[in-house]
């Protein structure tokens, strides 16, 4: 049985890997499992909502289009996701997977070739987000006038 932690850890990096990324990856595994959805592939709204100074009253922010799936394997296991966006294949690819990474016979193949990979690619673009916005950085400073 896997912890919570570890799986929000994989749904965190399922939801956030590109499309395009995640498909490749998936592709090179010459997985087919048989499943069936529960929930299709919807697209839909949620809320943001905010805080001023995380302490402050909420407030809403805006609303992000997301889009969830759930489905079910031939065993019995069943995989959900949303993910951000109007990808319904990413989501329902997504909610296959966490399906499969419930399973004790398909973990540590999917941790190992999927999942880490996807968590080592993301973590390679936010040090070069940070690397171009610490290259933009505009230090202010104040001059005091002399009397």
């Amino acid at each position: 049985m896997q912890s919570l932690q570890q799986r929000q850890r994989w749904m965190s990096v399922l939801a956030h890997s590109q499309s395009a990324q995640l498909r490749s990856h998936w592709q090179a595994l010459s997985l087919n499992p048989s499943y069936q959805r529960l929930r299709a592939p919807e697209i839909g709204l949620t809320q943001l909502l905010g805080r001023m100074g995380a302490t402050g009253r909420r407030f809403v922010l805006g609303d992000m289009t997301v889009t969830r799936a759930v489905v079910q394997l031939e065993n019995g296991g069943q995989g959900y996701s949303y993910v951000t966006g109007r990808d319904k294949e990413h989501a329902e690819l997504c909610a296959l997977i966490d399906a499969l990474l419930q399973q004790p016979a398909n973990h540590e193949l999917l941790q190992l070739q999927l999942i880490e990979p996807l968590a080592a690619l993301q973590q390679e673009q936010r040090q070069l987000r940070a690397r171009a916005v610490a290259a933009s950085r505009v230090d202010f400073f104040t001059l005091v006038r002399g009397d």
